[in-house]
């Protein structure tokens, strides 16, 4: 109102005129309108006050040349110091922790060339470097390059190995001076290897001594002694044989005396860490030597549990390698029959077989024990494709390399009990390096391993299944039923039903509650050995359970009552067959037992577990009854006219009876 009057007094004193436009009612809007245009108008004007001119901005830029004589200053630099309490704690930290990882990525592989052969040995000493193991990224083609941390190099002799070893001691001493501890098995099994090893090594050191004399730059920085040797010798107890030296005399010598330990005891961890105490002192100071382990045995050791991480954690500190020329680990088992013949002449010289413990070769039980159910035969021994765990465990951690070397290696055919050779271990199948590469076991710690099954279900299921999993049902189970008499027919069908019920009772019954606990985290694997492991144990499983029921439920029928469709058969015979009960549960388990193998054959091939699971599934899972006459109560002989048959004229004649050789028991191998 106030500013209506205002305005109405202004245009009077303008005009001179008493009405004014502002007299009487006016809308507000107009009010508004104009209120609002003076602001504006007013922001204008001051905003324009404001603005200033934009001052222009000049660049001066210097074009510096740079000195080509100079060198571009260095932005990285590696220390020779390694750090093994980084990452995965551990010289071989990549495979700790590709080992704990749920997924596995592509990364690129390298593999060994195949070694040269020399033609003045026999044929045993062969030696075919198939494969390695995963290594990190490498995109250079140095020959010289090593690889470190190899689980399974396999070899056909131990002199091979040998050759191998010959050129990682050429490559050490490229880097500083070397030490090279020879460490010897006692054992009566080695005592051939051992005999071989010493002749070998003085070829080795006489190649050396060449390649020094024709002044190879490897050599030229080592002033006084570039390599050093010494022996060691473990049994049940561990000697040393000989101080470091460079006299190669002294060294053959030492090997060519060890004597063979008959106690069959092998402290072979307590051998390697009383080693690297021993020699520790040459890793320290100015004039520091690379210590290398040359470590042979034909056996896992009897001391893994007390001594592996002592033996792992103190060559890892003194940045000590391990090498092992060793035997492969069965698939699956800790021990493998060894064939011995027994060397005195005078006594019999036919094959015996003695239990050697040579696996597994992963840290616990990844496969279950059983036997194929309605076959008269064992498991054929299987090779894993690596050394016994513990073994393998230390070359993998101290970046060394572990040499699976057997006299019968054979990847094209199966080879047969009586090709095995004295004191080796009979395997029958062999499979390819470049496949069972991916296969590779976990090689840590106990404390990491268990952190790994307590990640997922199906991997502990697995291991806990296959603990208990050492027995043998129906390895053998009844096949023939004689009718001599329906009480006698109903007590062997009794005694039968007997053992099938005790397995279903017991282990396997088990078995298969505890791996179905286990299947919601199947999927979740990613890691093909443990792929193949679980689905292996879940098809052997389920159809070893449904071969057992079947075959209770066969006996059960035939003690209701049967009768021969031919009245002149006597005998009852049970086999496989794939009849199975339309529409029960046993059906249905069937065919996921079906599923889980067909599985494994599919996507694991040329591997044992494709194997086993291909010779599962070629044994039906039902059964069916046949029967048969076996003359199971013969009527009486009539006797015989004029008495007793005359007696075969007596030959006088001086007979020459040749006693038999007496038979030794093979000794502690």
């Amino acid at each position: 109102m106030r500013l209506r009057e205002r305005l109405r007094r202004r245009w009077q004193i303008l005009t001179g005129e008493e009405d004014t436009p502002f007299d009487g009612d006016v809308p507000a809007w107009l009010f508004s309108l104009l209120f609002h245009l003076c602001l504006l108008g007013l922001l204008m004007v001051f905003l324009h006050e404001l603005q200033e001119e934009d001052s222009p901005v000049e660049l001066i830029s210097t074009i510096i040349e740079p000195d080509r004589e100079e060198e571009a200053p260095q932005e990285f630099f590696f220390s020779e110091l390694e750090k093994p309490d980084i990452g995965a704690n551990g010289l071989d930290s990549f495979d700790m922790a590709d080992a704990a990882a749920e997924i596995e990525l592509d990364i690129t592989e390298l593999t060994t060339e195949q070694l040269p052969l020399d033609p003045t040995e026999a044929p045993v000493n062969e030696i075919s470097f198939e494969s390695i193991v995963d290594v990190s990224m490498a995109v250079q083609n140095d020959p010289n390059i090593v690889i470190q941390g190899a689980a399974g190099v396999g070899a056909t002799g131990t002199v091979g190995a040998i050759d191998r070893i010959t050129q990682e001691i050429i490559d050490s001493l490229e880097e500083r001076k070397t030490l090279v501890v020879w460490i010897f098995d006692q054992s009566v099994s080695l005592s051939v290897q051992r005999e071989a090893i010493g002749r070998r090594m003085e070829r080795i050191y006489a190649e050396l001594n060449h390649i020094e004399t024709m002044g190879d730059s490897r050599f030229l920085h080592h002033h006084d002694k570039p390599l050093l040797s010494s022996v060691m010798a473990f049994g049940q107890s561990i000697s040393i044989r000989q101080e470091p030296t460079d006299q190669v005399d002294q060294l053959k010598h030492s090997v060519d005396t060890i004597e063979d330990d008959v106690t069959g005891v092998e402290h072979v961890f307590q051998a390697v860490y009383t080693a690297a105490e021993q020699h520790k002192k040459y890793t320290l100071g100015e004039d520091r030597r690379n210590v290398m382990f040359m470590l042979f045995t034909d056996e896992a050791g009897d001391d893994s549990v007390q001594m592996l991480d002592s033996a792992v954690d103190l060559c890892q500190k003194h940045r000590m390698r391990v090498f092992v020329v060793g035997v492969p680990a069965p698939f699956g088992r800790r021990e493998v029959e060894v064939k011995w013949i027994d060397p005195d002449p005078q006594y019999d010289q036919r094959p015996q077989w003695a239990p050697v413990t040579h696996g597994p070769e992963s840290l616990h039980p990844e496969r279950l024990k059983l036997a194929f159910a309605g076959q008269q035969r064992r498991e054929e021994p299987l090779d894993s494709g690596f050394g016994p765990f513990a073994l393998t465990r230390l070359a993998v951690e101290t970046s060394g390399i572990y040499f699976c070397v057997h006299p019968q290696r054979d990847l094209d055919r199966p080879v047969r009990r009586r090709e095995t050779s004295h004191l080796s271990a009979y395997i029958k199948y062999f499979f390819n390096p470049d496949v069972m590469r991916k296969y590779r076991p976990d090689y840590i710690s106990a404390e990491d391993y268990m952190r790994i099954l307590n990640k997922n279900r199906a991997k502990m299921a697995l291991v806990q299944a296959a603990t208990f999993s050492h027995t043998r049902p129906l390895e053998k189970p009844r096949l023939r039923f004689p009718r001599q008499s329906e009480p006698a027919l109903v007590s062997l069908l009794s005694k039968a039903q007997e053992q099938s019920a005790k397995i279903l009772a017991g282990t396997l019954v088990r078995m298969v509650n505890e791996l179905q606990r286990g299947e919601a985290d199947r999927d979740k694997i990613r890691r093909p050995r443990w792929q193949a492991g679980y689905d292996l144990a879940m098809g052997r499983a389920l159809a070893a359970k449904v071969r057992t029921q079947g075959y209770n439920l066969m006996l059960a029928r035939l003690r209701q009552g049967m009768k021969f469709q031919d009245p002149k058969n006597d005998t009852w015979m049970i086999r496989p067959s794939e009849k199975i009960l339309s529409g029960s549960m046993m059906e249905k388990e069937a065919k996921k037992a079906e599923n889980y193998l067909q599985r494994v054959r599919d996507d694991h091939p040329d591997t044992p577990w494709a194997l086993i699971a291909q010779q599962e599934l070629a044994i039906p899972l039902g059964w069916e009854w046949d029967e048969t006459f076996t003359n199971v109560n013969p009527p009486p002989k009539p006797p015989t006219p004029g008495g007793n048959p005359p007696q075969s004229r007596r030959d006088d004649r001086i007979r020459t009876i040749q006693k038999p050789k007496e038979r030794r028991a093979p000794p502690k191998i």
